[in-house]
């Protein structure tokens, strides 16, 4: 999907943009701020806003002035607080797995972007809104922040890639637990168990400190960056990682990024990278 012209000025460029329902958006300096607007239900994830993520991120693929994602949620108090629950009175069995399917397609999106995607989390992120956080690259939170995935007390499991990712990221033995009890961690609690790369202490910080990240990661070679993503989710994946890992350090030797950043080097100057 196609929701701006990059090449022409506009609201997208100066400030948030409601050219959805449930999200905001604004493009500047080459980062892509996604919103989760629906404040006034702490965020949370109805299928309406899911749908919108994933044409926002089509977007985030096909326009080269993105560089970069950064999500978070509007105001103060939550990130994304969970799925909206109210829908899922609606839904039968049937639905259900197809709702799952399509969540998990969605965050599949943004995991595998080529381009770095960081969660911005502030306040909690619980149930759809973990899930959310960490179907991103990395994850930068602020102190008021609190994790977890309560759905056993509805009698529910994850169904947007919780139970897969949550291991993978704190292990096993520990992600058992936060899924088997419900248990919210707070920031702290999330640093040491790997679930976040940085804690800062207000949230003024957090969006500066996701742009401190991406502004050095926008230096690197864009090919190589999009070629780490694909290589380390293979090695989730259940796929050859090591000959993904061959097949794309082969393939960069043919990139121009290659020969510019030899060059830059060998000249002990800083390379300009065109992606290319």
């Amino acid at each position: 999907m196609k929701f701006f012209e990059p090449h022409t000025p506009n609201l997208l460029q100066m400030k948030p943009t409601n050219l959805f329902e449930n999200l905001l958006v604004q493009l500047k300096n080459n980062i892509l701020y996604i919103t989760i607007a629906r404040e006034s239900k702490l965020n949370a994830l109805n299928f309406k806003t899911i749908d919108e993520i994933g044409e926002a991120f089509e977007a985030v693929y096909s326009e080269k002035e993105i560089k970069g994602v950064v999500i978070t949620g509007q105001g103060n108090k939550a990130f994304v607080a969970g799925a909206d629950i109210s829908e899922f009175m609606s839904i039968n069995e049937v639905n259900a797995r197809k709702c799952a399917e399509g969540g998990q397609e969605v965050f599949a999106q943004i995991e595998d972007c080529p381009k770095p995607v960081i969660a911005a989390v502030n306040g909690f992120a619980l149930g759809g809104g973990c899930e959310l956080a960490m179907a991103a690259h990395m994850r930068v939170a602020s102190k008021n922040a609190r994790f977890g995935q309560p759905e056993v007390n509805l009698g529910l499991i994850p169904g947007y890639g919780g139970t897969q990712r949550l291991p993978k990221l704190i292990g096993r033995g520990k992600a058992i637990e936060l899924l088997m009890t419900g248990d919210m961690i707070d920031a702290e609690q999330a640093f040491h168990y790997h679930l976040v790369n940085y804690v800062v202490d207000n949230q003024e910080e957090l969006i500066p400190k996701c742009e401190e990240i991406l502004q050095k990661i926008f230096t690197k070679a864009p090919l190589a960056i999009g070629m780490i993503v694909e290589c380390v989710n293979a090695a989730f994946y259940n796929e050859n990682g090591y000959q993904i890992e061959a097949n794309s350090f082969s393939n960069s030797f043919k990139t121009n990024d290659f020969t510019e950043g030899v060059s830059a080097f060998l000249n002990k100057r800083k390379p300009d990278f065109k992606g290319e």
